[in-house]
């Protein structure tokens, strides 16, 4: 039973954080004011990018930075069709979302399924042996701790800084952040190619950390879990990483299980990870927890004539 318990918590992160990237950069776009939906596209893009240079140069790093720029190019796409031509932003983020999924699915068809040397675990000696926590904790790519530093270091920004203050001021109150001088619309841009850099980057990490191989949908729906977590985690970056480890650790138990042979009908243990998305979104909006907790002016389109 340790074993199997150590395989399954060590496994975890490898599931955990293109969820965890993803909903961060969602939790940043959001709290500014920007209702995203594209994360899906940006991580097929980020995904295939980083395979192909990978492929190409032999150099995981050049990929992995490729993805972040491509992910930030997609969503800077997205920004400026929702934040200086004001369009509506449910429509223009599927619409990013469905061009980064076609892009993906062009450009990466020659390389599909030509592996690679991805991203290996730091060798730390004898800490990866401690029993239960040790492979979790000591055995994992440079990834893995970069996002944990990634999400406290978005927390203290967004709660600790005057330039979190001026993000989170744009996500509420646009009008009254215009006023005191804040310059919304660059706010609302810098946040939402910040978003789409680390969706890049989650989609890196499932090419390059996670399974060393390009697979047209291979994000297989993440980005829409991304998008229940940021809800789930009250738009909090930490409850956001919190909450994809909690996600990972069951989407990583289920093949577990079928390698032990636990009687459970293959397909319907697939479903589990968003039967599980759609309980605790429904668990969120049951508990009682306040009204308002979202960004006041989540999805409104701000126009300077309208201020009053």
């Amino acid at each position: 039973m340790e074993q199997f318990i150590t395989s399954w918590l060590g496994s975890t992160p490898a599931f955990a954080i293109p969820l965890a990237l993803a909903s961060m950069g969602l939790v940043l776009c959001e709290r500014a004011g920007v209702l995203n939906m594209g994360a899906e596209g940006y991580m097929a893009l980020g995904a295939m990018t980083a395979a192909v240079l990978t492929l190409t140069l032999g150099n995981p790093a050049i990929g992995i930075a490729a993805a972040v720029l491509a992910g930030a190019a997609l969503a800077l796409i997205f920004g400026f069709a929702v934040v200086i031509m004001r369009c509506e932003q449910i429509l223009a983020g599927l619409a990013t979302m469905a061009v980064g999924l076609g892009i993906a699915g062009v450009v990466g068809r020659p390389y599909v399924h030509k592996s690679f040397e991805g991203l290996q675990p730091l060798d730390i000696p004898l800490l990866d042996q401690i029993p239960l926590l040790g492979r979790l904790l000591f055995n994992q790519d440079i990834l893995v701790y970069l996002t944990v530093l990634i999400g406290v270091g978005l927390w203290f920004l967004l709660e600790r800084t005057r330039a979190g203050l001026k993000i989170r001021a744009v996500g509420e109150d646009p009008a009254s952040a215009d006023v005191a001088g804040v310059q919304v619309q660059l706010q609302q841009l810098m946040a939402i190619t910040a978003s789409g850099a680390l969706c890049g980057l989650a989609g890196a990490y499932l090419s390059v950390a996670s399974s060393s191989v390009w697979v047209d949908n291979m994000v297989a729906g993440r980005g829409w879990i991304a998008l229940a977590l940021v809800v789930f985690a009250r738009w909090d970056p930490l409850k956001a990483l919190a909450g994809a480890f909690l996600f990972g650790a069951i989407e990583a138990l289920l093949p577990r299980l079928q390698a032990i042979g636990v009687p459970a009908p293959i397909y319907l243990m697939n479903m589990l990870p968003y039967l599980f998305t759609i309980a605790v979104l429904l668990i969120a909006a049951w508990s009682g927890t306040k009204k308002g907790v979202e960004p006041a002016a989540l999805g409104k389109p701000y126009v300077r004539q309208d201020r009053h």
